[in-house]
């Protein structure tokens, strides 16, 4: 029996070497990185069962020596053979000596490298390769990983077996390894059939959860090999090989945890516990009890309540079940894996943001300026139609510097759309989420460089959403989204935050231009008003003495032209009333004296002097 449990060993190092290079080349081929950790680990099985079969060996060819030993002693009885050294007369058993002492500790160090170097490796290659399954090549290596997990899990249960028979320790290590590679074989198998049901990220998340195993191993043997140090030694006490995992065995043996629990009930409760009829109910129903719960888990898969304002899709292995838009309220389906069910929100408004990135710390803020960074914002390109012109200061060349014909602008756009039609929204497009954002930036991005920036800016704003959601729904009904775009908006529209400054600036200078040009537009309007009325009036004072002179002239041709006939009928008379006429109209302002007394000479006299002031003239005089 010794020899067949020898055998044993070197079958399980056969059949982990086999069964390595398959995984590797099968992982390799369908390009599982999952595959290729349980490669990693399947690697190291056959290290430690080579380590083991190697050990076992040396077991067997002590057990021989001892035997030819004690055979030459019963033949020749008490002889100086015996009394030479034990190295001398046992050299088998001090190369089995040697090895544990030395080689195995060694082998433990340098597997506990390879452990941790293993998890470290391919969790980086895991993080940064995400190339998916390759789907023509699933098939045949799902049927390739399962043949190898059952390969294994049957070498190593009965391997396993065979060592709690026999008691032999050496070959425990090697068959718990062979187990928990053949589960993590199957994981393997797992990871693959998961990308066949449409999750293609389950290959990650199992090689992430078998290097994460990889990690624990590798710190349980550096713990081991610690503890080892300062373990004692007792003479003839037989110790377990360190490269025996108790992490290992207990994946590959996990009833060995209810053998456990057993010990320290009997120990704590001072009786035989594990021989009472709950605790063998419990282990002997164990397996039907997890059977029973899985069984009651995939009967809750089967009945699918879909919320209200949501609609769900039905699959049956990945194909759209005809009629399978299920509306919100219970529905009956298959149980998992056979059918699934995807819910999307069709009543809800959903939004994205095109431009910028909201800033939770700028949400609060009430007063934004232009040159305060307030979101992560994006820059667009806009066209200028005005492009200025500036004479150079060169007076040689005289060139016109010319502004570009672009300019930058940073804008913030949120789309707000609602989906119409699941089906097409599902399974037109691939991501159809990210599809109608790339969509509505390219439209964004050809609009705003096919309108003018101060246009943009001031009074085009409401026209240029309009435009906008029109192009974006436009966009989505080619590429048959199914959705409806409710909203597009044009927010925040401001230069980039660095030249915000130099914008404002410029405004600035435009607005003080603008207004010196409307003053001097005002005042000449007035300067020109009051010489045009100033003219009008002198030309209307002139026409109305041009016309009283005329009339005047008029006016005496016609007097003259009258007199005549009344001169020539009474010359002397005519003569003085014209006199006295002519007297009373050149003293019409003088002042005149008139003398009443009686029985005189009257003699009159004219001065028409004025000597005396005026104001000694009008005397008030009192008639008291």
């Amino acid at each position: 029996m010794e020899r067949n449990v020898q055998k044993n060993g070197l079958v399980n190092l056969l059949a982990a070497a086999i069964v390595f290079i398959a995984v590797f080349f099968v992982a390799v081929y369908v390009n599982s990185l999952a595959g290729r950790v349980a490669a990693v680990f399947l690697g190291l099985t056959m290290l430690v069962a080579l380590i083991s079969w190697f050990q076992m060996r040396l077991g067997e060819n002590e057990r021989l020596e001892k035997l030819e030993v004690e055979e030459l002693a019963r033949a020749k009885g008490d002889s100086t053979l015996f009394e030479a050294r034990d190295s001398e007369v046992f050299p088998a058993r001090r190369s089995r000596e040697q090895f544990e002492r030395f080689l195995v500790p060694g082998f433990c160090v340098l597997l506990c490298l390879l452990e941790a170097g293993g998890a470290w490796l391919m969790w980086n290659v895991a993080g940064k390769t995400l190339n998916p399954i390759l789907a023509d090549r699933a098939l045949p290596s799902l049927a390739l990983l399962a043949v190898f997990a059952l390969l294994l899990f049957i070498l190593g249960r009965f391997s396993v077996t065979i060592a709690r028979l026999e008691n032999e320790r050496l070959l425990r290590p090697s068959a718990s390894f062979l187990l928990a590679g053949a589960y993590i074989c199957f994981l393997a198998a797992l990871a693959v059939a998961g990308f066949k049901a449409q999750f293609p990220l389950a290959d990650f998340y199992v090689a992430r959860v078998l290097c994460v195993l990889l990690g624990l191993i590798a710190a349980e043997l550096l713990v081991t090999l610690l503890l080892e140090i300062y373990r004692p030694r007792l003479k003839g006490r037989i110790s377990r090989p360190l490269y025996d995992s108790r992490l290992v065995g207990l994946l590959g043996q996990p009833e060995g945890l209810f053998t456990t629990a057993a010990q320290a009930l009997d120990y704590q409760f001072g009786f035989k516990v594990s021989d009472t009829w709950l605790f063998k109910v419990l282990k002997e129903g164990l397996p039907a009890l997890i059977v029973a719960q899985f069984a009651v888990l995939l009967l809750s898969t089967c009945v699918v309540f879909v919320d209200a304002g949501e609609q769900a899709i039905l699959e049956f292995f990945g194909r759209p079940v005809a009629g399978g838009v299920l509306q919100p309220g219970a529905h009956l389906k298959l149980p998992w894996p056979f059918e699934k069910v995807y819910r999307f929100r069709t009543d809800q408004i959903q939004s994205f943001s095109i431009g910028f990135t909201p800033d939770s710390q700028s949400e609060n803020e009430q007063v934004i300026l232009w040159t305060v960074a307030h979101n992560k914002e994006e820059n667009f390109l806009v066209a200028n139609r005005e492009i200025p012109t500036v004479k150079s200061e060169d007076t040689e060349t005289n060139d016109l510097l010319k502004a570009p014909p672009v300019s930058l602008i940073t804008v913030s756009i949120p789309v707000q759309y609602q989906i119409t039609n699941v089906l097409d929204w599902a399974y037109r497009n691939s991501e159809p989420t990210n599809l109608l954002a790339d969509l509505a930036t390219r439209e964004v991005v050809r609009y705003l460089a096919s309108v003018d920036m101060n246009e943009i800016m001031s009074q085009t704003r409401l026209e240029a959403a309009d435009i906008l959601r029109e192009r974006v729904q436009a966009a989505a009904d080619q590429r048959s989204l199914g959705v409806k775009i409710i909203f597009v908006g044009l927010q925040d529209i401001h230069p980039p935050t660095k030249v915000a400054g130099d914008y404002e600036k410029v405004v600035a200078a435009e607005q003080t231009r603008q207004a010196a040009i409307l003053n001097a537009q005002a005042q000449a309007i007035r300067t020109n008003s009051l010489a045009g009325a100033q003219a009008f009036a002198t030309t209307n004072v002139a026409a109305s003495t041009r016309q009283r002179l005329e009339v005047e002239a008029f006016a005496r041709a016609a007097l003259f032209t009258n007199q005549i006939p009344a001169f020539q009928a009474a010359p002397s008379v005519y003569r003085q009333r014209a006199y006295f006429h002519t007297f009373a109209s050149a003293t019409a302002n003088a002042r005149k004296y008139v003398l009443l007394v009686t029985n005189t000479q009257d003699v009159i006299i004219f001065n028409l002097e004025d000597k005396i002031s005026e104001d000694m003239l009008n005397i008030n005089v009192d008639n008291k």
